[in-house]
């Protein structure tokens, strides 16, 4: 589960996926990138059991799996938030 986490463009996904369901397309224009290379990274995050989809008609739907996930999602972000942030200094030590 890390392993898929600690690509960028599945964590952008997952990042737009904590604010509801997308069809593959939505997520594919929203990336800038094909359908193709959306696809694939939902379905290794499919696997991991971070999303769950359902088909409409032609259409493909994608969401978190639950509130867990958003959950692990959003601290994610926050550490990533956090360590890239202005007061982030590498030498600093705690005291």
């Amino acid at each position: 589960m890390f392993r898929a986490l600690g690509d960028e463009a599945r964590l952008r996904l997952l990042a737009r996926l904590s604010d509801g369901e997308w069809c593959v397309s939505e997520l594919a224009d929203a990336a800038g990138v094909g359908l193709s290379t959306v696809s694939q990274q939902l379905r290794l995050l499919r696997a991991e059991r971070l999303v769950k989809r359902r088909r409409a008609g032609k259409h493909m739907y994608y969401a978190l799996l639950d509130d867990h996930v958003a959950a692990l999602i959003k601290s994610a972000l926050d550490h990533a938030d956090e360590a890239h942030g202005p007061e982030h200094d590498e030498d600093a030590t705690d005291e």
